[in-house]
């Protein structure tokens, strides 16, 4: 006879697949650099475009694995969620295009950069687009990351385009995800089959030329492109798996591991790193931490306001 184990190490197992889920996926997404340099003897949207095109078969294949098509399918049918996931597979495929030309082209350090500031972007466009009013601690966050901006603008003498453009190309594809009611994978999903027959095309006319990198070069390079499938879904099947389990504080938390191992890498390859930089860093760095501790105080607030609600 088997006994049931008790619901607390039901629910301490489950915290523990979270956080392992959360980690992995984060971690995948800190290392992509690495993938993305071993493709980098081809073009940027060719890369682009194997990441779209191969994402369709294996996204395929864990749509049937969560059992997920009826979701799907009924998303295929709706006109309205097509036209938003088209909206955001524009906004996510050019966030992909920028990120992969940043790391080919060694700016690292500005694509995790972009990648810190993107929490506190969502504060801004808040604001910006639904009028919400900032606690003290998220203005100083947010006046703490555009004084940072400024530093490395001035310091450097170049403005971090590379950084704002991936921050808010993000911000504006997790704004019009929200829209859609419709889950991580089936969207992502869709998108990627709305994107397929312009990458298709695309594909065929570089290797018409002769300039695509796919078939032309070596079985390794052809086999690591087929790759960018895999390597663009599983850690978006993570992160789904881990928000179901976690808080969203928790999550928040979490979601600085990608910029900063990104960060890690950029030193790594020998980006440049000037004392401009590092006051940026540094400056950003203070204004997730203001944004992250009061983020915790807002999540235990609206934790015992709900208690003591339940109570009454």
């Amino acid at each position: 006879m088997t006994t049931k184990p008790p619901p607390g190490a039901v629910a301490q197992s489950s915290l523990r697949t979270g956080l392992i889920a959360a980690i992995a996926a984060y971690t995948f997404w800190g290392g992509m650099p690495i993938y993305l340099k071993a493709v980098s003897d081809a073009l940027t949207s060719e890369i682009l475009v194997h990441r779209i095109i191969w994402s369709v078969p294996f996204g395929a294949l864990i749509l049937a694995m969560r059992k997920q098509w009826r979701e799907t399918l009924k998303a295929f049918m709706d006109i309205k969620v097509i036209v938003i996931l088209a909206i955001s597979a524009l906004a996510i495929s050019l966030n992909w295009l920028t990120y992969i030309w940043a790391v080919v082209n060694d700016r690292i350090l500005e694509a995790s950069l972009g990648y810190y500031i993107n929490p506190l972007m969502y504060v801004a466009a808040g604001v910006i687009l639904f009028g919400e009013k900032l606690r003290a601690a998220q203005i100083i966050a947010v006046a703490l990351a555009t004084i940072g901006v400024l530093v490395l603008t001035i310091g450097v003498g170049v403005f971090p385009w590379i950084s704002i453009l991936l921050a808010v190309l993000f911000t504006i594809y997790g704004y019009i995800r929200k829209t859609a009611p419709v889950g991580a994978m089936p969207g992502l999903f869709i998108e990627t089959v709305l994107l397929t027959p312009f990458a298709v095309v695309y594909l065929f006319v570089l290797m018409s030329a002769g300039t695509a990198a796919f078939l032309q070069q070596s079985a390794g390079l052809d086999i690591l492109l087929v790759l960018a499938g895999p390597v663009t879904v599983i850690p978006l099947v993570l992160f789904a798996v881990s928000t179901r389990i976690l808080t969203l504080t928790t999550v928040g938390f979490l979601q600085y591991i990608g910029p900063t191992i990104q960060f890690i890498l950029g030193l790594y390859y020998g980006e440049p790193f000037a004392l401009a930089h590092a006051l940026c860093f540094g400056l950003i760095w203070s204004g997730l931490a203001v944004f992250s501790i009061d983020a915790v105080r807002a999540s235990r607030s609206a934790a015992g306001a709900t208690k003591e609600a339940e109570a009454a």
